[in-house]
């Protein structure tokens, strides 16, 4: 990157502290990236106050040389990029911090200067520096970040769920459903989230944003938004474990249609229950769920699968790992075994060959010498990718993305780096 930026970082903050105007300024500048209209004051306020409750650190490239005339000022960013730290759950329960990266943007006029490389790399090094051992993104495009060592991670898919007469769902109820006042869940969103995240491989800890998405009290126009309607399921034992926020789109949308704002289910049984009450609601011949994942029991649950229109899957959480022997040792191994691991690394920060032995659920790692022989070689990207068990280290095999060197390491890894439940993520950031 040329002298004529240079890098500042800030943290954000809420309305009326110190710090205010640059973090608004910087905000501005994120809409402007992502093509977004332009924000009134008190969206960006609003957005400002759910960051600064997440603890986010945001980052922005400044022009320090000459501004061309009548060009945005030199107190906008040319470039944005902000952080923040959630849990991971990386399988059978276990947590790991992970370093989340978003509101990446880069102003068209200021592009292929080395502006993103610049951030990410000087980022990814303070996080590993700090002790996490893996960072954690959602991507526009697809093409960006595989160079900075992400790796796909898990997947999601559009459904489009025929609600009339072909709509036959076989489960006996084990609770019930009720319809609830939205702002409950401005309470018990958090605890219902958090059942969801101990229970799924691939899940991130929330922002507070969600909550307040979920009880119709701020949209993503940054307004109230009143059509939002939700219904809570009560377990067995009568404590809410699961909820559908939803919104009925307008008679002038063919066929009349719902769609699911937000859906978290604590249980199997939760999950099918809250189908049911999505199937049942009157007048409405189509139900609709943009997160929906790809591995999904509810085809299974119908009489007639077929009414599930759903879209090709799309990427949805990527992961690169910054410290190996962390982020290895940290997670449940369902199958016992050895694997000399070769990771290659763009950036230099995991680079090694390692030795990986699981026994008893349990793992270590030892650094080998550079001359010892691998079982497998892959860039970083691809263990990140098969590391919660959302990608298939065999795929990535006949892929040529892993290079396997002794027969039948794709599989043991296959079974190694298994996963108690499909994974799935369902918070966008």
């Amino acid at each position: 990157m040329s002298g004529n930026y240079e890098i500042r970082r800030f943290s954000a903050v809420s309305q009326g502290k110190d710090g205010y105007a640059q973090a608004e300024t910087w905000s501005r500048a994120v809409s402007f990236g992502f093509h977004e209209s332009t924000r009134t004051a008190e969206h960006v306020a609003k957005s400002l106050a759910t960051y600064e409750a997440d603890g986010r650190v945001l980052t922005g490239v400044y022009q320090t040389g000459p501004v061309a005339p009548s060009s945005m000022p030199a107190d906008v960013p040319v470039a944005t990029f902000a952080t923040f730290r959630k849990t991971l759950n990386i399988g059978f329960g276990q947590t790991l911090e992970a370093h989340l990266v978003t509101s990446v943007t880069v102003r068209t006029s200021h592009r292929r200067r080395g502006l993103l490389r610049r951030m990410m790399c000087e980022d990814l090094q303070l996080a590993k520096e700090d002790g996490v051992a893996v960072a954690a993104l959602t991507a526009s495009e697809g093409t960006i970040y595989g160079r900075f060592g992400y790796g796909v991670a898990s997947f999601e898919r559009v459904v489009k769920v025929d609600t009339t007469s072909r709509f036959s769902l076989r489960h006996e109820a084990a609770g019930t459903v009720e319809v609830a006042d939205p702002k409950a869940l401005l309470e018990l969103a958090p605890a219902v989230f958090g059942r969801v995240h101990r229970l799924t491989p691939g899940s991130l800890g929330r922002q507070e944003w969600y909550r307040q998405l979920a009880s119709g009290s701020l949209g993503r126009d940054g307004k109230e938004d009143p059509s939002v309607k939700v219904a809570l399921h009560y377990g067995p034992g009568g404590d809410v474990d699961g909820y559908v926020s939803y919104k009925f789109l307008g008679w002038d949308t063919e066929p009349y249609t719902v769609e699911v704002v937000d859906l978290l289910a604590g249980s199997n049984d939760a999950y099918l229950e809250l189908w049911q009450y999505l199937g049942a609601i009157d007048l409405v011949e189509r139900v609709s769920w943009s997160e929906a994942p790809l591995d999904d029991p509810l085809p299974w649950a119908l009489d007639d699968p077929r009414c599930i229109d759903s879209s090709d899957s799309r990427d949805m959480l990527w992961l690169r790992i910054l410290d190996v022997p962390q982020a290895l040792t940290a997670r449940h191994y369902p199958a016992d075994g050895r694997l000399a691991l070769e990771v290659l690394d763009p950036l230099g920060l995991a680079a090694g060959t390692y030795a990986l032995s699981a026994q008893g659920g349990k793992a270590a790692v030892e650094r080998l010498p550079e001359a010892a022989e691998a079982d497998l070689t892959m860039d970083v990207s691809a263990l990140s990718s098969i590391y919660i068990g959302g990608v298939c280290p065999v795929t990535l095999a006949a892929a040529g993305k892993i290079c396997e060197h002794s027969a039948g390491s794709a599989l043991k890894a296959r079974q190694m780096f298994a996963v108690e439940r499909p994974t799935h993520c369902l918070t966008h950031f």
